[in-house]
């Protein structure tokens, strides 16, 4: 007899929440990747954030989907299905999920009485039993067992089967045994779920036609290709969560696109090809950045990835390219620190590190892409920037973006593109000046001439990182000196204009503004959303560059009450409009969300509704 799965619950098709509890390590991640993949083929909004630990296996791992027909697909905090794999946090598990959800578990084991919730259905599957009898190797009973709950859930939440099976013979189309057995497990799953249970749940997903422009891609395989885009081919780093696969997938693009065929001397040879790139792994992070510095020097378009604890070993050097004036490009996929902190959980905690990294006055050109296709827009942006203002450019991502999947339109190139390389002078223009000097001559937007190695001779001069004048001879003349550094600053703040400006959404008689950043877009746009329909209309501002324009102070100014959410502890994107804007930041109340798992939308608003009752 099929369990009753409709007793109370309304009817929401493509709009629900999945939690899929699993222990590290055991192969959950495929299964679970597969769910969303098979929804966005069905035309349906979707997100999917996996919550994992930065060990190898043995804790416990998360990954939720949300599907919403409108396009809200920033993190739930409330379950309609909880797939509980995890016997370890089985009373969490069980907890998160909604009054009238639904919970499905291994009931190859019993499930102890004290965990059994009145208000809640709880479906067994004996997914354990079933990889016993069907499956021989031990590892493949684990995995087995993944894609089997998955076919139960596609067969809960009404996925196209078909779909999910078409899917899973793309990934294995080369292993004709692993392509049978995940068949296999996800049929055995399925036809149990469909026996047992009236299927499809209340809740359930129906095809639409919403994601037909879209694609689905990660942040870090966008900033490498936007890299590759943008003509970089010179890139140094060295391992670290989250940013890894920015580089892995760059190394990847560069093996398919940067290589040309060698012709032979005869038509008997065989073909081989040259490689016009070059990726170095450092030691460190320091050696990292002084090869980017070395390549950018010489004309290269060149990059370093990183994460927070990278930056910090960087700033020596990040000071001496800001004072030299020498391009660089720096991927700043960001997490939860400080120190080694929670190599695995999101946070936008190196606003401050990043705007002025080093010692001394420094200020850095931040760019903010709040998803993987403005990571792909703002990485060649970044390598126009970097050239025309002379100055390394940080790429202020983290890893929600980076590392999990994301529903983002078709990207777009234009293919009449000319990169932007700044003031270089050629021998052309070295011929026609009496002498070159590296700092002199700044234009409208006070950046001076540069040379490249192997110009002609009147091109050459000597770099320093200590004091120097707008000749580049050294200098402990303190006006000298600060003829240079003001020069900087005023580099700086001309950028302003050239950053991608700030989203602004304005609704009739908002008194309140809502001020974000990155990855905290889409929560905050249905806060913001949530809000209007509770009677309370706030407009909404998403800065995307630093330094900021005149309107990032003016939409503080004109707002009686200003909210800026961010997810850090220390209100760092706050401080950092005060201080660069002027404007009071008691004008400003904090909506901090720090705790490593992405932001969602119902956290800003009881932030936003409690701070304004009070």
């Amino acid at each position: 007899m099929a369990i009753d799965t409709t007793h109370g619950v309304s009817t929401q098709v493509n709009d629900f929440s999945v939690k899929l509890a699993n222990v590290n390590g055991t192969g959950s991640a495929s299964a679970n990747s597969l769910l969303m993949q098979a929804i966005f083929k069905m035309g349906i909004p979707v997100s999917g954030k996996n919550l994992f630990p930065s060990n190898i296996q043995g804790l416990p791992t998360w990954y939720e989907i949300r599907v919403n027909r409108t396009g809200y697909t920033a993190r739930a905090l409330d379950y309609d299905l909880m797939v509980a794999m995890n016997s370890q946090t089985y009373e969490q598990d069980i907890t998160d999920v909604r009054q009238g959800g639904f919970v499905l578990y291994d009931s190859s084991w019993p499930l102890d009485a004290e965990l059994l919730r009145e208000d809640v259905t709880f479906l067994g599957v004996p997914l354990a039993q079933m990889c016993l009898e069907n499956f021989n190797a031990p590892r493949e009973r684990i995995l087995m067992k993944n894609v089997a709950y998955a076919g139960a859930v596609v067969a809960l939440v009404g996925i196209d089967v078909d779909l999910v099976a078409e899917l899973l013979s793309e990934t294995f189309a080369r292993n004709e045994m692993l392509r049978e057995s995940n068949q296999k497990a996800l049929r055995l799953g399925y036809d149990y779920a469909v026996e047992n249970f009236a299927c499809p749940l209340a809740f359930h997903v129906e095809s639409m036609q919403a994601t037909s422009d879209s694609i689905l891609i990660d942040g870090n395989t966008a900033t490498a290709l936007g890299c590759l885009y943008a003509g970089a081919t010179v890139a140094a780093w060295y391992p670290i969560t989250p940013a890894t696969a920015v580089m892995d997938n760059f190394i990847r693009l560069c093996a398919k696109y940067r290589r040309e065929v060698v012709e032979g001397a005869s038509p008997d040879e065989p073909t081989t090809f040259k490689n016009n790139y070059l990726i170095l792994q450092a030691e460190d992070e320091i050696a990292a950045i002084g090869m980017v510095l070395g390549a950018s020097w010489s004309g290269v378009r060149s990059f370093t990835s990183t994460s927070g604890p990278g930056i910090s070993l960087m700033n020596e050097l990040l000071g001496f390219a800001y004072y030299t004036e020498i391009p660089a490009v720096i991927i700043d996929v960001q997490r939860a620190g400080p120190s080694t902190g929670m190599p695995t959980r999101t946070q936008q905690a190196d606003i401050l590190l990043c705007a002025y990294a080093s010692h001394g006055d420094t200020k850095h050109i931040l760019l903010f892409p709040a998803n993987p296709a403005e990571c792909f827009e703002f990485a060649v942006n970044s390598f126009d920037l970097a050239e025309r203002f002379q100055t390394p450019i940080f790429l202020m991502s983290d890893l929600d973006i980076g590392m999990n999947d994301w529903v983002v339109p078709h990207l777009t190139w234009n293919d009449a593109y000319v990169p932007d390389r700044g003031r270089v002078l050629s021998d052309v223009d070295l011929a026609g000046i009496k002498e070159f000097y590296r700092y002199a001559d700044p234009d409208e937007e006070f950046v001076t001439p540069r040379t490249l190695p192997g110009s002609d001779s009147k091109g050459a001069y000597f770099i320093r990182g200590s004091g120097h004048d707008k000749y580049g001879h050294y200098t402990e003349n303190p006006a000298d000196y600060q003829q240079v550094v003001d020069r900087l600053k005023a580099k700086h703040a001309s950028s302003a204009t050239h950053v991608p400006a700030p989203v602004i959404q304005r609704r009739s008689g908002a008194t309140v503004g809502v001020i974000t950043v990155g990855s905290c877009d889409l929560a905050v746009r249905e806060a913001v959303d949530l809000l209007e329909e509770s009677g309370l209309a706030a407009d909404f501002m998403r800065v995307r560059g630093f330094p900021f324009v005149e309107q990032v102070r003016r939409f503080v100014e004109e707002h009686d009450h200003c909210f800026v959410v961010e997810q850090n502890r220390d209100a760092q994107l706050r401080s950092l409009i005060s201080i660069e804007t002027g404007v009071a930041i008691e004008k400003m109340h904090p909506v901090l969300a720090y705790g490593g798992f992405p932001l969602s939308a119902q956290f800003v608003v009881d932030a936003i509704t409690t701070e304004l009752e009070n």
